[in-house]
């Protein structure tokens, strides 16, 4: 899962311009030789011994288990919504605001994530975001009314609003940096998961009376709440947010724990706490926190268009219609029958989950730029396959058959690249001080397009049809391809501290992306 292979920019990471932080983080270029001290020194920091990759492996999946909630309940709610229509007769904009709302509500579960993180830590802000889902979880599942059923909407809205801010935060914060990409990506690999968990759940309880089948698929996405609360008990606490609390001691435990090396291990405890300020005896005010958030710096204003901007773009692409309303589309390409549309979309959760797999092996790899310009054109092409299916062949089995491969080619294609690297790339790029709250930001925004694609969908289908939405949606995501290409950098292979740095000067990345490719030549050689 990307533990396990040699990265050639390891751990003694390629700075900005072509340098290289040594053990004393002295800068040279990149280009200059490399001795054979350089190379044994390199190729210790590289290898994680099994019992530190299974401990920072199972770290990562426990912190993920949130996400199983919120894919889940976008899973589950695409087929519960037939037969919750059906049993509370709701009317179509209802349908809108039932499914929409989650995504908007929790944009205050994230604004509220970055506060709480700071205050109680990075895994009890995980605690509770699954006790307040799973609160939410049992008044839907127990509701008898539209009404109710979205209180119970609400607050499962607002804890996965913290589930999904927190996660990648703590997980990038914990990994070793040969890795980090990897392991910040589990979170949407659990995402996808539970997106198919609640594809086969609706199949699986369709069958059931219609009073009860909808309440039965709803309360199956309670039971993660027992191994939430055992992981609570198994992974460490942050060390970035340890030496934000003065804690040094335990963040030199877990960083041992996560980074064998001992040198290595003071050279990213020093980073740490240079970043944080407590080198200099220095300390952020949630108030200056924010206020530095709101009249950034040059260097922060790239960062914020970068992260705000890769979230947007995730959304505004239409991935939360498609997931959600697949089976409204697949009706209106001609498939019939619940049980059929039901397995149709069962297809497309397993095609998402396994192309998600296949970007947990390319991301420290291939690179997060590369896997971001396959995704988005990838995207805009299935995008106007659907479009142009929808609109011009009309029901019947070419068309069913492009519709269903529109679909599914449009979901491998934004799990193995915008889905994962977004969040990736949010949690690496902010300084320390600023990470929990920007990050939040990044969900908000992530959060308030989801649920405005997800709440307008219908109504926008029905003035200017399916076909005619999608285009709008392939639109979108050829943008997306200009926006990679302007305003996301390289960060694979450098130290959360170095990724810092390289947003100071707006044309470095570029540089150091070059740079970079030559010393892997290098070494390769070597």
């Amino acid at each position: 899962m990307g533990l396990v292979g040699v990265q050639e920019n390891g751990n003694r990471e390629m700075g900005l311009s072509g340098v290289s932080l040594g053990s004393k983080n002295k800068y040279r270029r990149m280009d200059s030789e490399l001795t054979e001290e350089d190379d044994a020194s390199q190729s210790h920091h590289h290898q994680l011994s099994n019992s530190t990759r299974k401990y920072v492996f199972a770290c990562a999946v426990f912190a993920s288990l949130n996400s199983v909630l919120l894919g889940y309940d976008v899973g589950v709610m695409s087929g519960a919504i037939i037969f919750i229509q059906e049993d509370l007769k709701i009317t179509k904009v209802q349908e809108e605001v039932l499914v929409g709302s989650l995504s908007v509500v929790s944009l205050l579960g994230s604004l509220a994530g970055g506060r709480t993180s700071d205050v109680i830590g990075r895994k009890w802000t995980m605690g509770l975001a699954a006790i307040v889902f799973q609160t939410g979880a049992a008044v839907m599942t127990l509701a008898p009314s539209f009404q109710i059923l979205m209180v119970g909407r609400l607050l499962a809205g607002i804890g996965i609003g913290f589930g999904v801010m927190i996660a990648p935060v703590y997980i990038a914060e914990i990994s070793p940096t040969v890795a980090r990409g990897s392991l910040t990506s589990f979170p949407e690999i659990f995402i996808n998961l539970g997106i198919l968990l609640g594809y086969v759940s609706n199949y699986a309880f369709s069958s059931f009376p219609v009073h009860t089948n909808w309440r039965i698929m709803l309360a199956v996405g309670i039971l993660p709440s027992v191994f939430i609360a055992f992981a609570l008990f198994v992974i460490p606490e942050s060390p970035r947010w340890l030496v934000m609390q003065n804690r040094v001691e335990e963040a030199r435990s877990v960083l041992l724990k996560t980074n064998e090396n001992q040198i290595e291990v003071e050279e990213r405890l020093a980073e740490i706490q240079e970043a944080a300020g407590i080198a200099n005896a220095e300390k952020y005010e949630e108030k200056a926190v924010w206020r530095e958030l709101l009249k950034p710096s040059p260097s922060l204003r790239r960062m914020l268009v970068t992260g705000f901007g890769i979230q947007c773009f995730q959304q505004i692409t239409g991935i939360d219609a498609t997931v959600y309303y697949s089976p409204e589309i697949f009706k209106g390409a001609g498939i019939e029958g619940n049980s059929n549309l039901l397995a149709a979309t069962v297809a497309v959760g397993v095609t998402k989950t396994v192309f998600i797999l296949v970007a947990i092996f390319l991301i420290d790899k291939l690179g997060r730029k590369p896997l971001l310009y396959i995704s988005t054109i990838g995207m805009t092409l299935c995008l106007f396959s659907l479009a142009f299916t929808s609109t011009f062949l009309g029901k019947g089995n070419v068309g069913i058959a492009l519709a269903v491969l529109s679909v599914c080619g449009n979901v491998a294609f934004f799990s193995v690249g915008i889905g994962p690297v977004c969040w990736v790339l949010t949690s690496e790029i902010f300084p320390l001080r600023l990470r929990a709250q920007a990050a939040a930001l990044g969900a908000v925004g992530n959060r308030v397009c989801s649920g405005l694609v997800a709440m307008s969908f219908l109504s926008v289908a029905d003035a200017i049809t399916v076909g005619g939405t999608f285009f709008i949606f392939s639109v979108m995501s050829a943008l997306s391809v200009a926006f990679v290409y302007m305003f996301v950098p390289e960060t694979k292979g450098k130290s959360l501290e170095q990724i810092e740095l390289l947003f100071k000067n707006e044309h470095e990345w570029q540089k150091a992306e070059v740079e970079l490719g030559d010393v892997e030549h290098l070494v390769q050689k070597e």
